[in-house]
This record gives C-alpha cells, structure tokens and sequence, in this order.
C-alpha cells in the first residue's frame, strides 16, 4: 500500500517525484495540440539550449523525464556517463555522496516541476486561455 501525499513528509523525495509526475499529467491534459509549441522560443522556461531547440521539444523533454522517473529504466550508457560525472564526490564517503546526490536530486525536480508549470501557462497564453 502507497502512503497519500498527506502522510508524506513535505520534503520526502517520493512526493517531489509525484509532484513532478502530476505536472507533467496536467501539462499533457492542458496541451492537446502540442504542436503550437513549435517555433517558441524557450527563453522563458530556462537554461535549456543545448537539448530544447523551442517549447516543443522542451514538452518532449518532460514527458521523456517523467517516463523515465516512472518507468525507473536508465540504460547502462546512462549509468556509466552518471558514475563518470560524480569526479567531485569521489573522496566522500557513502553518506556525503548520498546526500550531495539526493540534494540535486531534489533541486533538478523542483526546477523541472517549475518549468513544466511555466510550459503549461505559456501554452495558455498561446491559446487564449484565461488562468
């Protein structure tokens, strides 16, 4: 049995991870022709050039991630370039690591939560449609 948001701790990373999920849910039932995002600069949604070339691709990308913290598949290619990038923790112990890495667990989720809300919201905008 899945504990309910109110017996989650506000902080707890299973509730971050399902606030994410629920905007991203919102975000797919909000934007029922996704392909108004074409052409739309992402400026307004962040740092997000190297992969996102216009708000489409920037709702591709949240989907993806969602899938991806639901489904719990990280391929091998994935895994080997994430242990290759944890160069400054490698003289923590286990612990330190566990909480520099769940810390920015953390952040990375709030900040795409916050980003598929914006996404969300400009949509609406493109469509007319009062908040």
């Amino acid at each position: 049995m899945q504990p309910t948001e109110s017996q989650l701790s506000k902080n707890s990373l299973s509730l971050t991870l399902r606030r994410y999920s629920a905007a991203v849910t919102d975000m797919e039932q909000t934007i029922l022709v996704p392909s108004l995002l074409r052409d739309v600069p992402t400026d307004e949604l962040g740092d997000c050039e190297e992969t996102c070339r216009d708000l489409y691709d920037s709702y591709q990308m949240l989907k993806t991630i969602r899938n991806t913290v639901e489904s719990g598949l990280v391929s091998i290619d994935d895994r080997k370039a994430a242990e290759r990038n944890m160069d400054p923790s490698l003289d923590m112990d286990e612990e330190r690591q566990f909480h520099f890495h769940l810390k920015g667990l953390f952040n990375l989720m709030r900040h795409l939560t916050i980003r598929t809300r914006s996404l969300t919201e400009k949509y609406k905008d493109i469509i007319g449609v009062a908040n």
